[in-house]
């Protein structure tokens, strides 16, 4: 039997998360203690979450010591557990003990950078974001330039509609000329004819 699948994607049976939480490899487990970034540092590196290490400066977000700020002391892998300096718990009898947080309820005020190749991919982080960017923006430009050709063609499509009801307009008015033109005249025939005719009478 499998102790850990690499496949494995997801699952809404909590038996599986489990599973999958306690078996899973060191290398994995690190991305279990992520934590997010405040605006200032999304905004700087283009990227939401950064796995916490040892220095990192941190704020508590929930809990008995919401609002609070701390180094980080140690980090503990097997169990997603993060020990900040300074912060303790007073027992009754008088005694300090460590407070132990999951990185879900910290927040990531500064970044340490002793590590140069953490350094170098949170800022392959901030390069991509801004190439992601000027994609954005070429894309952006190519949609805005095929919206102003339909816009132009639309224009022109409408003008097109506009000169040929106009041209029936003008050929409608035409024939309503040419229809009372042939009236009129059939009239003043029917008048001269009438005109003949009461001549004719009176001269017999």
């Amino acid at each position: 039997m499998k102790i850990f699948s690499k496949n494995w994607k997801g699952s809404k049976n909590r038996r599986k998360k489990r599973k999958y939480l306690a078996n899973a490899p060191l290398h994995l487990r690190h991305k279990f203690l992520s934590a997010n970034l405040n605006k200032k540092l999304r905004g700087k590196y283009g990227t939401r979450n950064v796995p916490l290490r040892k220095g990192d400066t941190v704020k508590i977000m929930n809990g008995e010591f919401k609002g609070k700020e701390g180094k980080v002391e140690s980090v503990d892998l097997k169990r997603s557990k993060v020990i900040l300096e300074k912060i303790r718990r007073n027992k009754k009898d008088g005694n300090k003990i460590v407070v132990e947080f999951h990185p879900s309820n910290l927040q990531i005020n500064d970044l340490n950078f002793d590590d140069r190749i953490r350094e170098k991919k949170i800022k392959g982080y901030e390069s991509e974001s801004s190439e992601e960017k000027k994609v954005g923006e070429k894309k952006s430009e190519g949609k805005s330039e095929k919206k102003s050709e339909e816009d132009k063609k639309s224009k022109t499509k409408s003008d097109k509609a506009s000169e040929g009801k106009s041209e029936k307009k003008v050929g409608e008015k035409k024939s309503e000329g040419k229809s009372g033109k042939l009236k009129s005249g059939k009239t003043e025939k029917k008048v001269s004819s009438k005109s003949k005719k009461e001549n004719k009478t009176k001269g017999k």
